[in-house]
């Protein structure tokens, strides 16, 4: 499952730079990938699943604090938040 998304958050990344015309859906359809992806992240750190490096609770505990900042990144670099077409 972890490589599964990671596959699938690679592939938003290449339409973030390869489908200019639709970058904002693109930055939408990832911030709301991103937040289901927060839950299984949320999961993993309640239920204290090992997955690659994340191997402490502590470490877990870091990423999902992270979560939200790539979510508005998703949102900012696609300029989602600029109201004005482009």
């Amino acid at each position: 499952m972890v490589v599964s998304s990671g596959i699938v958050e690679i592939l938003f990344g290449l339409a973030i730079l390869f489908i200019v015309r639709k970058r904002k859906a693109v930055g939408i359809a990832l911030a709301i990938f991103l937040v289901l992806v927060f839950f299984g992240n949320l999961s993993q750190y309640m239920n204290e699943i090992n997955a690659f490096v994340l191997n402490t609770d502590t470490k877990r505990l870091i990423r999902l604090f992270f979560q939200p900042l790539l979510i508005l990144w998703a949102l900012w670099s696609t300029n989602v938040f600029n109201s004005k077409k482009y």
